[in-house]
């Protein structure tokens, strides 16, 4: 069984590994983490906070920063990543996240979204697009301020050495 987390380094994609490494501990799971990269597109890459502004694009280093963050979170998450076309809409990177999640055998999908536990949800949304596919339970993070984020991330029990491939 593994707790998969779509990151892309927003506060509720934080938050939604936070709460994944929480139910971890307690069902003795392996958690991954994994993004999803539109190639050679440093806008959408600055957007989401991967680069600043003076930055070109670099997949290395975009990789190596969600990496780190991961890292910091959850030290013994495993960390995934995908490349899609420059200009992937959002349901190629749902069915990315969705392959993924198939791949690694996830069990649970813990999802950061406003909006995926909507009724009705916009047709962009790659949360709403994940959470549907049922062969996996859905725990969907509305809530990006988790009252055991900080101590989660301080005292994490995750101890597991891992790999420093994406890491500067």
């Amino acid at each position: 069984m593994t707790f998969f987390v779509p990151f892309d380094g927003s506060v509720l994609s934080r938050t939604a590994l936070v709460r994944a490494v929480e139910f971890a501990d307690v069902f003795e799971e392996r958690v991954v983490a994994a993004a999803v990269i539109p190639a050679g597109n440093r806008d959408y890459a600055q957007e989401r906070g991967w680069l600043h502004q003076d930055e070109s694009f670099d997949r290395s280093r975009i990789v190596a920063r969600l990496h780190q963050q991961v890292a910091s979170i959850a030290p013994a998450a495993d960390f995934e990543h995908v490349t899609v076309g420059r200009f992937a809409p959002s349901g190629t990177i749902a069915s990315e996240l969705r392959d993924l999640a198939r791949d690694e055998d996830a069990s649970i999908v813990f999802i950061g979204s406003e909006n995926a536990g909507g009724l009705s949800s916009t047709l962009g949304s790659v949360g709403a697009s994940v959470a549907a596919e049922d062969a996996y339970d859905v725990h969907i993070v509305q809530n990006g301020d988790p009252a055991e984020a900080s101590m989660l991330t301080d005292e994490s029990p995750g101890t597991r050495e891992k790999s420093d491939f994406y890491l500067p």
